[in-house]
């Protein structure tokens, strides 16, 4: 069916019964959600309906439509699927929201709470409902980041990089390879020698802050040294394997092995550094500690220096960034990095 003959259809369905829904015309054309959505901006263009979240309604029935709808008329949704609301996203969360609301951008959020089949169901489920693009962060493995990318809508991946560095997916990210890096240096330039890394191995971030902070120990001539990366099992998995993990980095520290850490994330500084003080070993006197995330580090009772990913501004520049595709759907794409900045605190003084 030619895109005349879709409009004509249109137009017949909304003269018949006053409004129609994207996903319903679809299914009945066999075509795709977005065809019908672009049809429908083709015909509001031309004065010939009026858009609505998820459909279309005549001209003449927008006045009398239902309250919502009407609010809604030519009103850009956006999708935002992020894995958790309680650590880390509900700055990315503010940052998305607060820059939809300047441009009149309606924000829909879903959790996927770290389940690859719960994100994809909330995404389909935002498709049906009528998006006009989605941000997301993919929580499974590095090679399935970019399946956004074979929507319907445009999409802008939030947080993460795919795997296949040839994809085309857009991103916005923090630079965690150079926040690593500036702890790193910011270590050495206090006088610390043997600095070590105490990673959280289920991150998604922590391959990129293991590479900035070689990369920071080699820019600052101090040795690469496998025996001080320390690789921590999240809490509720290995028990065992974490306290193991624990004690042998605080068994470092208290044996002079180590005199500075870059600890991910906040959670696990303040256990590292709670467990350092019941051994008699002073903070920041015998060891410097620099966490990362700062989510919670200033309330440690040794306020923690932290590196601090601009949340904020990555959840802002993602709505941007779609809102700029959906505008120029031929511009060339784009992979936005964005600094973190490193607050100084006790810990490291």
């Amino acid at each position: 069916m030619h895109a005349e003959e879709r409009h004509q259809e249109l137009l017949r369905r909304l003269r018949e019964s006053g409004s129609v829904r994207v996903t319903e015309v679809a299914a009945d054309l066999g075509v795709s959600p977005i065809t019908v959505r672009r049809d429908v901006e083709a015909l509001a263009e031309r004065g010939l309906v009026e858009r609505v979240h998820g459909g279309a309604v005549l001209p003449e029935d927008a006045d009398t439509a239902a309250p919502e709808t009407t609010s809604a008329r030519q009103e850009r949704v956006f999708g935002l699927i992020v894995p958790a609301a309680d650590y880390y996203y509900p700055e990315v969360i503010r940052g998305a929201r607060d820059a939809a609301a300047e441009r009149g951008i309606r924000l829909v959020l879903g959790i996927s709470q770290y389940d690859p089949d719960e994100e994809r169901a909330q995404a389909r489920q935002m498709l049906a409902d009528g998006i006009d693009g989605l941000l997301v962060t993919p929580c499974g493995p590095a090679r399935t980041r970019d399946w956004p990318t074979g929507l319907d809508v445009p999409c802008v991946l939030v947080e993460r990089r795919p795997e296949d560095e040839a994809s085309d997916a857009e991103r916005v990210v923090t630079d965690h390879v150079h926040g690593a890096r500036i702890a790193v240096r910011h270590l050495v330039a206090g006088g610390r020698e043997r600095i070590g890394l105490l990673l959280r191995e289920d991150s998604p971030h922590g391959p990129l802050v293991l590479e900035g902070y070689r990369g920071g120990l080699l820019a600052a001539e101090r040795p690469v040294n496998d025996a001080a990366l320390f690789r921590l099992p999240p809490p509720g998995g290995d028990t065992t394997g974490r306290e193991r993990v624990l004690t042998e980095f605080t068994d470092a520290v208290a044996e002079g092995r180590l005199d500075a850490a870059v600890v991910h994330n906040d959670h696990d500084a303040i256990v590292v550094l709670q467990r350092l003080r019941a051994r008699g070993v002073d903070v920041p006197g015998d060891v410097a500690i620099v966490a990362y995330d700062d989510e919670v580090a200033a309330l440690a009772d040794i306020p923690l220096t932290a590196v601090a990913p601009p949340k904020q501004a990555v959840g802002a520049a993602a709505v941007d960034l779609l809102e700029r595709r959906l505008a120029d759907p031929a511009r060339p794409r784009h992979r936005v990095a964005i600094l973190p900045e490193l607050h100084v605190r006790a810990s490291s003084a």
